[in-house]
């Protein structure tokens, strides 16, 4: 790439109609090679669009927040139906902002959402936004189980993997410029992502493992982590639930957790009354 000189640039900034064109000239560049709904674009629009770009290499703090903001709006609005019962959403915000405390990112402010699907699954998107479905609430045999679950969604925010597979998916697609992504297709990529859950085996193994420290850490069992996993693949009859078809298989998985689980205390902990959890926790369920 070659670069303009100090001593020209300086020259240029005398001249009025430098800036504009200059705004122009890389705003351009950074939607090049970007489908558009219509060919029919006013210079304004350009600047606009240039201006509105994701940079996914060094994302800040602040910015994967306001990203996955939008990236939650849309899903809620358009992908999924949340769960009405407010006294199951605020025992689900309990135990997940109790695991947010303990996780390797506490400073962000944490959103925790029962989305109405009888599936068992639960995934999450950055900016800290995770989703349970009540499929995986009724799965449970106890809140350590259920705990289990949104400490490992919560991994995947503190380790920030969905910011390294939206920036590796732009690459692959194309769509990504030196400068990062229009914020339009970020947001988008965000919700296929949030919602397929392709993450890669490194990732799920790094969120295995920061869950499972998570855990331990807000004084949760360990071994329901494991029992939970066991139980879902023993039940599932060849169709694995949404949760585990990742690409690690679930019996690599479940073999990694063991070794990572001290046996004399892996019984050791809350969260392990199931009698609570099925009178209390699963009567809700029958409400909308």
């Amino acid at each position: 790439m070659k670069f303009t000189s100090l001593s020209c640039l300086k020259s240029a900034s005398h001249r009025p109609w430098y800036y504009p064109l200059l705004s122009a000239t890389v705003a351009t560049s950074l939607i090049v090679g970007t489908p558009q709904a219509s060919q029919a674009i006013s210079w304004f629009d350009i600047l606009l669009q240039g201006a509105r770009v994701v940079q996914l290499s060094n994302m800040s703090t602040n910015q994967e927040i306001q990203l996955g903001q939008q990236i939650n709006q849309q899903i809620v609005n358009n992908d999924v139906r949340l769960y009405g019962n407010r006294q199951l959403n605020q025992y689900i915000n309990q135990i997940g902002q109790r695991l947010a405390r303990n996780s390797d990112r506490p400073d962000i402010p944490y959103t925790f959402q029962v989305v109405d699907d009888p599936g068992i699954n639960a995934f999450a998107t950055m900016g800290g936004f995770v989703y349970i479905n009540t499929g995986t609430i009724a799965a449970a045999d106890n809140e350590a189980q259920l705990a289990s679950v949104i400490a490992h969604e919560i991994a995947h925010i503190s380790g920030r993997h969905a910011v390294k597979q939206m920036r590796q998916t732009a690459i692959a697609q194309g769509i990504s410029t030196a400068a990062g992504v229009n914020n339009s297709q970020a947001v988008q990529l965000g919700v296929q992502l949030a919602l397929s859950r392709p993450r890669s085996r490194s990732d799920e193994y790094d969120a295995d493992q920061k869950g499972l420290q998570m855990l331990r850490r807000a004084g949760y069992a360990e071994s329901p982590m494991v029992s939970f996993m066991q139980k879902l693949l023993a039940g599932s009859q060849g169709r694995v639930p949404t949760f585990l078809s990742t690409h690690p298989p679930t019996t690599d998985r479940i073999n990694n957790l063991k070794k990572l689980i001290n046996p004399a205390r892996a019984n050791v902990g809350a969260g392990l009354n199931s009698t609570t959890y099925n009178t209390q926790v699963k009567a809700l369920l029958r409400y909308q």
